[in-house]
This record gives structure tokens, sequence and C-alpha cells, in this order.
């Protein structure tokens, strides 16, 4: 199954997850958007990558999920370019690794700066795109959670806390978005890119050790799980595809 001449927008692009997930949605014939950080320097990178994309019609446009009007801009900046989108797939965001029992290095402040980006932007970026979405009549919102959100472990508290909004959030946007849209969720475990401060080859080789799969993933192990969503997984909505190589068993 292929994804010709579809718009998918992927949200966070721009990182590991991200990057890998508009190759694989490029390969299949889709137009990809990819968003990163308005900066220069984010800009340059986005574009270089743009470049190693099969087919063509791609962009790398700026966006900043903790600032809705970006959203809104990137979303009006879509629908310009190319009149639809039909997939909305939401990557960013980010955690600090804080230990569970230490209670009080989990300050107000990055519990509610985590909230805006992990939650609040996967959400601001759904509601901007949801006209689009729903008008395509067979739209699709991937969105990447966390097993975190699932056994209470992962970085922090709170880094486990909004991957369990965000999974809450996809049940529930996909009973009101059906039938025109489809709403799915996929869960990691560790994934070997740069995402967690301070996570290296020493802590994969300690995971992979205790993982059943005996590997940590790739962020093209994710990927396909996101793309199976647009392409296999067409009866599905409002599910948590896990992929943890056995990690939670």
């Amino acid at each position: 199954m292929d994804l010709k001449d579809k718009v998918a927008v992927i949200i966070g692009g721009a990182g590991g997850i991200g990057q890998a997930t508009a190759r694989m949605m490029a390969e299949l014939g889709a137009h990809v958007v990819i968003t990163h950080r308005p900066n220069a320097e984010r800009a340059a990178a986005a574009h270089e990558f743009l470049k190693t994309l099969s087919g063509s019609n791609h962009l790398a446009l700026p966006a900043d999920v903790a600032k809705t009007d970006t959203l809104i801009a990137l979303r009006d900046q879509v629908k310009a370019h190319y009149g639809s989108c039909a997939i909305l797939v939401n990557t960013a965001g980010y955690t600090k690794p804080i230990p569970h029992g230490d209670l009080d290095a989990l300050t107000d402040e990055l519990i509610d700066d985590m909230f805006v980006v992990n939650w609040r932007g996967q959400y601001a970026a759904v509601r901007a795109f949801a006209p689009l979405l729903k008008d395509s009549g067979d739209g699709l919102i991937v969105s990447v959670s966390s097993i975190a959100a699932l056994n209470g472990n992962g970085s922090s508290i709170v880094y486990g806390a909004t991957k369990a909004a965000v999974d809450v959030m996809t049940k529930s946007l996909a009973r009101v978005l059906a039938p025109q849209v489809r709403v799915m969720a996929v869960s990691p475990g560790v994934v070997d890119t740069g995402f967690v401060p301070g996570r290296g080859a020493e802590f994969n080789a300690k995971t992979a050790a205790t993982t059943p799969l005996k590997r940590v993933a790739t962020p093209d192990d994710v990927a396909r799980a996101i793309v199976a969503c647009a392409t296999h997984l067409t009866y599905s909505t409002g599910s948590l595809i896990i992929v943890d190589g056995g990690r939670a068993l």
C-alpha cells in the first residue's frame, strides 16, 4: 500500500523519529512537510534533510508547539501550498531526567513547561489541522507517546504523566473525530537517539541486556509503526501501538 500524493505533516520532523518517518512516507509517495524550530540553523538543517528524500514537493516550515499561533500559521501555509492534508504526525517533545524519588527536583516550572510542549502542543496541532484532516475524508493523526505512560518508569514522573495524557487524548479524539479522521498513538520504549540528555551507548547496552529482543529500538522501528497506521491498520482508531522490544514483559 502506498501514500501517493497524500500530504503528511510531521511536527518535530527534524528529530530522529520524525526524520525516519518522513523518509519512509516520502518513499511511499507522500508529499512531506517537516517542521523545525524557528531559527536559521534549524531551518538550514531541515532544508538539507529534504534534499535526501525521495519524490518531490516537500517542505520544511517553522513551528514552535508551545506557540499556537505558529501552528495556525503552519496550517495556513500547508493549505495554501497543497490545498489539503491527510496525515498529521506529532513527534515533537522533550524530557529532562529527574530521579523519581527526588521530589524537590521536579519543579513547578518544569512540570508546567513539559505539559505545554509534550501535551498541549500536540493537542494544539490537532486543533489547528482538524478541519483539513476532516475535509480529506480519510484523515489520520498519529502521536508519539511512550511506554512510560503505562509503566510509571521513564526519565521523570512528569514525562510519563504527559505521555499518559497523550494516550487519553488519543482515545478521546478518536471518538469525536470519527469517521472522517482516525487517531492513533505509537508508544516506544528506549530509542537509540539523543532524545534523553545524558543517555548514550552504555545506557543502551544495559537496557538491551534486559529487553527480550536484546536491543533498543531504532528510529526506523518507531517510524515503521507510524507508517503502518497509515498503510495497513486502516480499521484501527484510538489504539496504542507499543514498540518496546518486549521490555514491558
